[in-house]
This record gives structure tokens, sequence and C-alpha cells, in this order.
């Protein structure tokens, strides 16, 4: 197999020799194979593969051949699937050596790698990122020029990033999850009638950032709150790798919802004045004021259960499309029934709660959910029986994609669990250094 022009470079995987140009090496999509291009001795090339051949320029590996063809198969078309015949853990041991996950796999493949986990209990860790306490080369022996401004970013960006990954990442992490805390304290006191008491103010001059307002104690602490999120936001955009890519992550976004509302209160203010009359500016600034309820939602990068509830709702969003599909369905036909059972049909009982079909969604709902509320109930021995089947299959509709869902959440919690572990291990390192 040829992947380019230049001098040859031969990978010989169990026997099966590959040869490409070794300007592909660079940005190799395996990650061990990539490797090689930043060795700069023989030592450096023996970390990576088993052996090496100077004079035919060949690296040679101890792998199994076909699982790298397949392997292989992925780099050249995007798809990545099992061997036939071949224990998925161990094609997934194969995957970790040269640096994929299971996230790489096809959708049907990753199905059958979580019953597998599930069914022996076993997971595989990532192998050391390069750079880390045996990593690889790159953490070893002499470095090229400008490595080590590369090797300050990379520290930075796990910094804030991994809290587990050193000291100053979980001093770091403290700090911001108490700012979090102190914010979402103060916003809950704001709203309690008492804090307003005092000064007799209405929601509407609370939520105007006043000179008066910034001077007293919950103004001081939301700016507080607000310049460190803001300069940790900022830090976080200058030390990372790719712009784009930093501002399209989810967490990042849910930053910037946190952020700007507070700012946009202050320019609104200025611009309108101390104007009563402004009541939609009023409502607008309340709703942005009460926007910061997504600070919570930053304590997902410092909580591995949170991350692991992001990325299940990521992973399944066809079955969550799929239980949307079955509750909008069932809605329809039980709204439909219920709205003519109970006041449809000239029995002489009209339900007026069900006036409607949309009225009669709601009843649906809470009904399919077993919540219950009461407010609404039919009072005909048809609707009750409806209600009876009504109840009955939302418990099936609901509990249909649940085990879909509970492999992924399975999965996606022992991987964030591992790369955890393993920021851990080079902290655990710093300690003994």
């Amino acid at each position: 197999m040829n992947f380019g022009r230049g001098p040859p470079v031969v990978l010989n995987v169990g026997g099966t020799r590959y040869s490409f140009s070794r300007e592909v090496l660079k940005d190799f999509p395996l990650r061990r194979v990539s490797r090689l291009h930043g060795c700069l001795s023989e030592k450096d090339v023996l970390e990576v593969c088993d052996d090496y051949d100077r004079e035919r320029n060949e690296y040679f590996f101890d792998r199994h051949s076909e699982a790298f063809g397949f392997i292989m198969l992925y780099v050249r078309h995007g798809h990545l699937r099992f061997v036939p015949h071949m224990c998925e853990l161990s094609f997934y041991n194969e995957m970790i050596y040269w640096g994929l996950e299971g996230s790489h796999l096809d959708y049907c493949c990753q199905r059958r790698l979580d019953d597998r986990m599930s069914e022996t209990y076993t997971y595989y860790a990532a192998e050391e990122l390069p750079g880390q306490p045996g990593g690889g080369p790159e953490g070893k022996g002499r470095r090229p020029p400008g490595a080590e401004g590369g090797k300050w970013l990379e520290r930075m960006r796990r910094t804030f990033e991994e809290p587990t990954s050193s000291v100053a990442a979980q001093v770091l992490a403290t700090v911001s999850i108490l700012f979090v805390i102190v914010s979402m304290v103060v916003l809950c006191a704001s709203t309690l009638p008492e804090w307003r008491a005092p000064g007799n103010r209405s929601m509407e001059e609370q939520s105007r950032y006043t000179a008066e307002s910034v001077r007293e104690p919950s103004g001081i602490i939301e700016a507080i709150c607000i310049g460190w999120f803001t300069a940790e936001c900022i830090v976080r955009f200058i030390v990372s790798k790719n712009k784009c890519e930093f501002v399209r992550r989810p967490l990042n976004i849910i930053d910037l919802l946190a952020i700007t509302p507070y700012y946009i209160s202050v320019l609104m203010t200025v611009f309108t004045g101390e104007n009563s009359q402004l009541q939609r500016a009023g409502v607008t600034l309340r709703v942005l004021r009460m926007m910061r309820i997504f600070w919570v939602i930053k304590l997902a990068r410092h909580f591995i259960g949170l991350q692991t509830l992001g990325l299940t709702l990521k992973r399944c969003y066809r079955e969550m499309v799929m239980l949307l599909v079955f509750i909008c369905v069932a809605m329809a036909i039980f709204s439909a029934l219920s709205q003519l059972l109970e006041n449809g049909l000239d029995l002489g009982t009209k339900n007026k709660d069900y006036a409607s079909i949309p009225a009669a969604c709601w009843w649906v709902i809470i009904s399919m959910t077993t919540v219950g509320y009461g407010d609404m109930c039919p009072i005909t021995v048809p609707g009750r029986i409806l209600g009876g089947i009504c109840v009955v299959s939302g418990i099936v509709l609901l509990a249909l994609p649940i085990t879909f869902i509970y492999h992924s959440f399975v999965q996606c919690y022992h991987e964030l669990k591992f790369r955890s572990a393993r920021y851990s291990r080079s902290l655990s390192a710093e300690f003994l250094n």
C-alpha cells in the first residue's frame, strides 16, 4: 500500500508490510504511527515499535495483522468494524494499542462492545499520552526547537481542562467550584422577599445594575464571580489549540451563556438609565439575570457524573429521538380518545377539563410518566379505562430504550473514569518528583 511519494517507510505488522512516504507520518490518524515522526534516535523508535531495520527503514510491530488490516481500512475509508470471528475485547485491545477509542467504531459495533464489556466487566485504559510519564518518545531525550513552549502550553491546557492532571489544576478546579457555589447561593437568596425588604425594591429595580446596587454586598460578590469566570474563559481560549473547535464545544458555549447576560444587563442599564417606564427592558433584564443558573452546568467540567450524562445524551440521540416519537404518537392517540370519551360524546356528563385535544395532551403526559398531579382526571367509566391503558402503555414505552441508554452510559462512565485515572497517575508522579 503506497500513501504518497518520497523515501518509503515500511510498517511490518505481524508479517504484513505497509509502505508509504515519511511525510504521511506526521498527521497519521493512528497515534502510535504518528509518534514515529518525532523520534530522533533509534532508542526513541524502539519505545514505539518492537524492532527496527535501519537499512530497509522498516518498523516491526508484533501485533495482530488481520486486526491492523481492518484498522487501516478505517484510516482509508473512515469506517471501523470488528474483525469477523475475533473476540471484541481482543480487537478493542488492538485499537487502544494503535491509539483509537471505542467511539471510533461504527454504531453497531459499539453496541457489541458495550454488551461484551457489560458481560465481562472488563475495561481497558487508553495509552499514556505523549509527554506524560512513560508516554513515549516525546517526553524523553532531545526535544526539537520550540518544544519547551509547546510543553508549557500543553501544561496550561491540561491545568484548565483536566482537574486531576496536576496540583495546580486541582486548586484551580476547587476555586472554580467555590465561585459557582457562591454565585448560586447569591442568586437563590436574591429571590427571597427578605432580601429586597430593606430597600423595598421590586424585582425590576433589583435587576438593574445601578451605581448603588453594584456597591451592595450581593453586587460586589456577583461582579467578583463574573470576573473570575471571564478571566478563566479568556485564558482557556488563549491556550487552546484550535480556536474554532473551542468555540463549538458545548461546555464553552454554556460558559458564554452564563457570562454574557451580566454584561448585556449592565449595558442595557447604562443605555436605558433609570426610566422605570421601560417595562419591556425590565422583563428582559430579569430574564438575563436568571440565566445565571447556567453556572451550575459549569460543574460538569469538574465532575465525571455530569460529564457522563452529557456524553451519554450525545451518543444516544437516536434512542432519545425514538423515545420522543413514541411519546408523541401515544399522546396523539390518547388525547384524541380521551377528549372524545370525556367531552365529545353526548352522554349527559361533560368534563370541561377535556374541552379540546391540546388540553387533553397535558393529562396524557402526566399519566404516561406516572406523575399524576390530579388537576384533571376522567370521570366517565370509558375514560377511566382509557386512563389505565394510558398509564400502562406509558410504562412500557418509556422502558423500551432504557437498555440501550444504560449500556452507553456504562461505557461513557468507564471511558471518562479511565481518562481521569490516567491524569491522576501523572499527578502522583508530580508529587514524587
